[in-house]
């Protein structure tokens, strides 16, 4: 039964959102709040640049026919998906809420739990390495540009002035990043699980940040509860119709079975680690709380159904057939 819980980190932003409903920062504090978020945000990009092993993401190149359909199915496939949905459920979701889904679809893939799953289900773990790490580094540019693209009619986001604020936000702190690493990239690596807790803690002020500024605004007098039960439906369709164009296109593209499990985990995910630093980026006060409720919703179910799939890959796999890691 475990494998249906929400994991800490879940739960962590889970208590972050209740606490943020009963006692949002207001007036002065939520100015203070609001810079501190911002620099926290760039700190995590930064100690994401110091980490990332410029190999792995020049590995991505040795396969360019695997990656580019995981690139595909995240930042083509998705939104082509959100937008069908969009059109054929207009009213099951208010226009805010239909924002956040759209948002979802524009997100870069997830790199722990997508290398995570391809390993569970005996995948090829190094082509996944490359996947994501591809998805990550576009995702800082291509994100906004799908959002401006999707979203530009209501005036939601998108525009130049979007696009700068992800460069000085987001990329700047990153690149720095990866140009201090030959000094402090060893360090990084020792104290991961430090540099880990910074992650999160960023996460989790972010997002107490924007959902105060969204229980301010009435967020929770504006969604009734069928309302945030027809949010997870559209989800689930969503992650559905994923996994089965994925899996389907996968070997309709004649990948080995190892291949496929790489399409089929890196181009079904989206990372809230990435999601909440740039909806806060990209998206109004007042709106950011209800944009991040998809993400948050999505990254749980995401979670739940691959961990169920990827047992069920190494179920009919021997474990003699898994590509080692160690080919990184």
């Amino acid at each position: 039964m475990t494998r249906f819980l929400p994991d800490r980190f879940i739960l962590a932003l889970l208590a972050t959102v209740g606490l943020a409903s009963f006692l949002p920062a207001t007036g002065e504090a939520a100015t203070v709040l609001g810079w501190a978020s911002s620099i926290a945000i760039g700190l995590l990009f930064f100690l994401h640049g110091a980490r990332l092993s410029r190999e792995a993401v020049i590995g991505g190149l040795r396969q360019p026919k695997l990656h580019g359909a995981v690139l595909a199915s995240t930042f083509l496939l998705f939104p082509l998906l959100g937008l069908a949905l969009q059109a054929l459920f207009p009213h099951l979701l208010a226009p805010e809420l239909w924002t956040g889904v759209l948002f979802v679809c524009t997100l870069s893939s997830t790199v722990q739990s997508s290398i995570a799953f391809t390993s569970i289900a005996r995948g090829n773990v190094p082509a996944a390495v490359c996947a994501a790490t591809a998805s990550n580094l576009l995702g800082i540019l291509v994100t906004p540009l799908l959002v401006g693209l999707l979203l530009h009619k209501s005036g939601s986001a998108g525009g130049i002035d979007s696009v700068l604020n992800i460069v000085v936000q987001l990329l700047l702190p990153f690149v720095a990043g990866q140009a201090l690493r030959p000094w402090i990239g060893g360090w990084a690596k020792r104290h991961n699980k430090i540099l880990s807790l910074v992650d999160r803690g960023s996460i989790l002020l972010a997002v107490y940040s924007a959902f105060g500024a969204a229980v301010v605004e009435g967020i929770w007098h504006l969604f009734p509860l069928p309302e945030l039960g027809q949010l997870v439906l559209v989800n689930a369709m969503l992650l559905g119709l994923v996994l089965v164009v994925t899996t389907v296109g996968g070997r309709l593209l004649g990948f080995a079975r190892a291949d496929e499990i790489v399409l089929v985990f890196c181009g079904s995910k989206k990372s809230l680690a990435a999601g909440i630093p740039m909806a806060t980026v990209l998206f109004g006060a007042s709106t950011v709380g209800v944009v991040l409720l998809p993400i948050m919703i999505f990254h749980q179910m995401q979670l739940m159904v691959c961990a169920m799939l990827a047992r069920r890959y190494a179920a009919a796999q021997p474990a003699a057939n898994a590509v080692p890691l160690a080919a990184e």
